[in-house]
């Protein structure tokens, strides 16, 4: 099976801006995700809107492609992306890696939890949960949850506590479940991401505000790989300072 992986990177971005080009221990953060990205993959193309970004990786030798600034989503950009990457190379993917830009630390071991989802046929697209830690709010809206079926399919997505413990205190349910975390790495099969991005917006994302429910909604299977790595993602600076603090 033929796998690439992109990396979505833009500029401008609300709450971190220029975030894929912050330093971490001497390179841009982008520059890290790729490194990481090529220990699990042959191919692998950061897709932006920026020429600041794409300077900042063709300088040190990777691929960029030039993709639209009003795409909504990683997921748009992804699928905007990997014609033209097939283009350029003459050649087509059977599976779309698409790769957080902004998770530096990203263990080549997830993606290859991701890669091997697609050994299932009947997976047209896949992502990773976690258990969540001793430590972590289950109750946080911020972290959205899966639940999974008996065949390692997501069922749903919430940015509530699911299950819902009806013989339990609530208080009780962190050390009563092994609540699902969801991470937010995405692969799919070429085809069903061409057909996920000409999907309108469906009624459960828009309440959830999670793009994964437009899949679901549709009908299409998300085959979900259990990981027990921590992941590392910089949504505000004072994420990278920790993150600094931590490992460089």
């Amino acid at each position: 099976m033929n796998f690439v992986g992109i990396i979505p990177a833009r500029y401008a971005s609300s709450r971190f801006p220029g975030k894929p080009l912050v330093d971490i221990g001497g390179k841009p953060m982008v520059w890290r995700v790729y490194e990481q990205a090529q220990r699990a993959l042959v191919h692998v193309f950061v897709a932006t809107d920026d020429e600041r970004i794409a300077v900042a990786v063709k300088e040190r030798g990777g691929n960029v492609v030039m993709t639209s600034a009003s795409h909504q989503s990683g997921t748009d950009r992804c699928a905007e992306a990997i014609l033209k990457v097939e283009a350029t190379l003459g050649q087509k993917f059977d599976v779309v890696v698409n790769v957080q830009g902004d998770e530096p630390c990203i263990d080549p071991q997830q993606l290859e939890l991701l890669k091997g989802c697609f050994t299932d046929a009947g997976a047209q697209l896949a992502t990773l949960v976690k258990v969540f830690g001793k430590s972590e709010d289950v109750f946080s809206p911020n972290s959205p949850k899966v639940v999974v079926d008996a065949n390692g399919y997501a069922l749903y997505f919430s940015r509530s506590a699911i299950p819902y413990l009806r013989s339990t205190a609530q208080a009780r349910w962190p050390e009563s479940y092994p609540f699902y975390k969801h991470v937010g790495l995405y692969a799919y099969r070429a085809s069903t991401l061409q057909q996920i991005c000409r999907l309108p917006q469906s009624s459960l994302e828009l309440a959830e505000g999670l793009e994964q429910l437009r899949w679901l909604e549709n009908g299409y299977r998300v085959k979900v790989a259990v990981t027990e790595l921590e992941t590392w993602a910089i949504d505000a600076p004072e994420d990278l300072e920790k993150l600094r603090e931590r490992f460089f």
